[in-house]
């Protein structure tokens, strides 16, 4: 592709690993639930996801009112949030700073677009909030992903058209939403786990800007 725009990252499971965290978080509340619930199923239905989604594939086929639901994701994110308190800079992605500097120092816009509610937290923890010029997070869109919303709105964000950005997602529902943005889409992790990026590579760590100039 000519030059994108603006880049747009997911960050979960992208940017740094806080997909373990919710993975923990989650299998905490399925264990107090008595729900059976692997690493493996999280891989393959929870990640980018949102969390009433990811709660509503969790109990399926069980029977909880609205007031359950509510209270079971206010559980989960209280488990998260108290696994994320430690969090620091040293968890983001080997390189990933000094990536995001580069693409700012090309004159390409950054932004996030994360399904998770605590976005802004893990931002300010990792101390790159300054690297990004538009924060999309899961309140900022009622439509999650695979739908393109949470896209749109980050490249809305910083006022680039979409057909300009490229999307970075290590989930095969954040690939389809940058997909169904118009975007380019450049996947993170195992190829078999997504069904039509434009490029896939295994990791971002160390990754430089030529790399994703090349999808």
């Amino acid at each position: 592709m000519q030059q994108p725009q603006a880049i747009i990252f997911d960050l979960d499971g992208v940017l740094t690993d806080t997909s373990e965290y919710h993975y923990q978080a989650w299998k905490h509340l399925a264990d107090d639930e008595g729900i059976p619930f692997t690493h493996e199923e999280n891989d393959a239905h929870l990640r980018g996801v949102g969390r009433r989604d990811s709660l509503m594939y969790l109990i399926r086929g069980r029977q909880y009112s609205e007031e359950q639901i509510q209270e079971m994701m206010n559980r989960k994110n209280q488990y998260y949030n108290e696994l994320i308190k430690k969090m620091s800079p040293g968890e983001v992605v080997p390189g990933g700073q000094a990536l995001l500097e580069e693409i700012r120092k090309a004159g390409i816009k950054t932004a996030i677009a994360s399904a998770s509610k605590n976005a802004d937290i893990v931002l300010d923890r990792l101390k790159i909030t300054s690297l990004f010029d538009g924060i999309a997070d899961g309140y900022s869109v009622v439509n999650g992903k695979p739908a393109a919303d949470i896209f749109v709105y980050a490249a809305g964000l910083v006022h680039v058209p979409t057909h300009n950005c490229l999307g970075v997602e290590d989930a095969d529902a954040g690939i389809e939403a940058i997909k169904n943005a118009g975007m380019r889409a450049l996947a993170i992790g195992p190829s078999e786990r997504f069904k039509r990026p434009d490029k896939v590579i295994p990791t971002l760590a160390n990754v430089r800007l030529q790399t994703l100039l090349e999808v």
